[in-house]
C-alpha cells in the first residue's frame, strides 16, 4: 500500500483511511473494537464529524493515550462564529484531545474567506493560532463550491465525493487540487452503496497520487476487506478497467447517492432509499427491498406534497420528486411481476 501526502499539510498515511460515520450505528464496545483493529491493520487516518452523533466520542475512547500515533479529521456544520467555537470545544472534549489535525467546514455551501462578513474563516485562523487545529479543510458536495475552495488557496484539504462513477469534472477537480498542493480526501468511494465491489473501488483510487479515500466502516467483515488491501493492493488491470466501464454505462445519468441531506421529508418519505430503489433492487439482494416494510415506505411516495424542499437541499441538484416517481413506477412493476430483478 503506497503512502499519500495530503498536499501542504505534510500528513503522510497509507492510501486507505477510516470513515467513522457508520460507527455511530454501533454500540461503544464494537465501535472501539473496530477502530483499534483498523489501527492494528495499518490505518492511520480517521475522519469523523460533530454531526455524526457519538462517533467522535467513540474515537476518543478508542485512541486515548495514543494521540500522536494517528491523524484525526473532524468537521463543523456551524454557520456562526459562536456555534463554531462551541462545536470545536465539544469535538476536542469528545475526542479526548487538545488538537485536531484537520478541521473542516462540513458540507459547505460556500468557500468562506477572510473579510466576507461571516467571521467563519477568521474562526479557523484563530483556532489554528491557539493550537487547537493544525490544518484548515473544507468538505463539499457541489462542484462549484469545491472549485471555488481550490481557487481561494485558503484551504489545505478538500473532501469531496469521488469514486469510479465520477465524471471527468470530478477528475479535473482532483487534478486542480494536486496542482494547488491541496490534499484531496475522497468520501463516498462506494457511491452511497451503489458500488458493491471493493477491489475495483480501491484499484481506481490508486491511480491518483494525491487522493486519500475514507471508507465508511460499520462491520468487522467490511473492515477486514479494506485491511486486506494493505498488503495486496489491487491495481487497474484490463479486467477491472472493463468492469468499471460497464458499471459506468449501467449507472449513467442522475442517481441518488443516499446521502440523506434532503431529509426529513414533510410527507415522511424515506427519500435516501426510495429515490434509488430501482438501482438497489438490481445491485443488492432484493428480498429486503421488497419486504412489506419497504412496500409501505414506497407507498408514501403517493403522498408527496411536491413542496420541493428536497430539491433545494440536494447537494447534487437532482429533481428528487421526479426520481421518486420513476422509482415508484418501476417498483410497482417489479411487485406485479412485470419486471424481473
Amino acid at each position: 500500500m503506497k503512502q499519500i501526502t495530503l498536499g501542504s499539510t505534510g500528513i503522510t498515511v497509507p492510501q486507505n483511511a477510516f470513515g467513522a460515520l457508520p460507527v455511530q450505528r454501533d454500540d461503544m464496545e464494537l465501535a472501539v473494537k473496530l477502530l483499534r483493529r483498523a489501527y492494528e491493520g495499518g490505518m492511520r487516518f480517521f475522519d469523523t464529524a460533530r454531526a455524526y452523533s457519538d462517533s467522535e466520542e467513540k474515537l476518543g475512547n478508542a485512541f486515548e493515550g495514543m494521540r500522536e500515533q494517528i491523524y484525526i479529521a473532524t468537521k463543523t456544520g456551524a454557520k456562526t462564529p459562536e456555534a463554531f467555537r462551541k462545536d470545536l470545544e465539544t469535538s476536542l472534549h469528545n475526542l479526548k484531545t487538545d488538537y485536531v489535525d484537520i478541521y473542516q467546514f462540513h458540507c459547505a455551501d460556500r468557500a468562506y474567506r477572510p473579510g466576507d462578513g461571516t467571521g467563519m474563516y477568521e474562526c479557523m485562523l484563530e483556532a489554528k493560532k491557539q493550537g487547537k487545529i493544525r490544518h484548515i479543510g473544507i468538505t463539499a458536495h457541489k462542484l462549484q463550491v469545491a472549485f471555488d475552495a481550490v481557487e481561494t488557496g485558503l484551504y489545505e484539504t478538500l473532501q469531496f465525493p469521488f469514486s469510479y462513477l465520477s465524471s471527468e469534472k470530478e477528475i479535473e477537480l482532483v487534478r486542480r487540487c494536486a496542482a494547488a498542493d491541496m490534499g484531496f480526501i475522497a468520501m463516498k468511494g462506494l457511491a452511497g452503496g451503489l458500488i458493491n465491489q471493493s477491489k475495483p473501488a480501491m484499484a481506481f483510487m490508486t491511480q491518483f497520487d494525491n487522493v486519500l479515500p475514507i471508507w465508511g466502516v460499520q462491520r468487522e467483515t467490511e473492515l477486514e476487506e479494506w485491511l486486506s488491501f494493505m498488503n495486496e493492493t489491487p491495481s487497474m488491470t484490463p479486467e477491472i478497467t472493463d468492469f468499471i466501464e460497464k458499471e459506468k454505462n449501467e449507472l449513467a445519468g442522475d442517481f441518488c447517492r443516499g446521502c440523506g441531506y434532503c431529509m426529513p421529508c414533510p410527507a415522511g418519505i424515506q427519500i435516501n432509499n426510495c429515490a434509488r430503489m430501482s438501482l438497489m433492487l438490481r445491485r443488492a439482494p432484493s428480498k429486503h427491498w421488497l419486504s412489506e416494510e419497504m412496500q409501505a415506505e414506497m407507498k408514501k411516495i403517493e403522498g408527496c406534497l411536491n413542496c420541493r424542499r428536497c430539491v433545494s437541499r440536494c447537494p447534487y441538484e437532482l429533481n428528487t420528486p421526479e426520481l421518486l416517481r420513476k422509482n415508484y413506477e418501476d417498483y410497482k412493476k417489479v411487485l406485479a411481476g412485470e419486471v424481473t430483478v
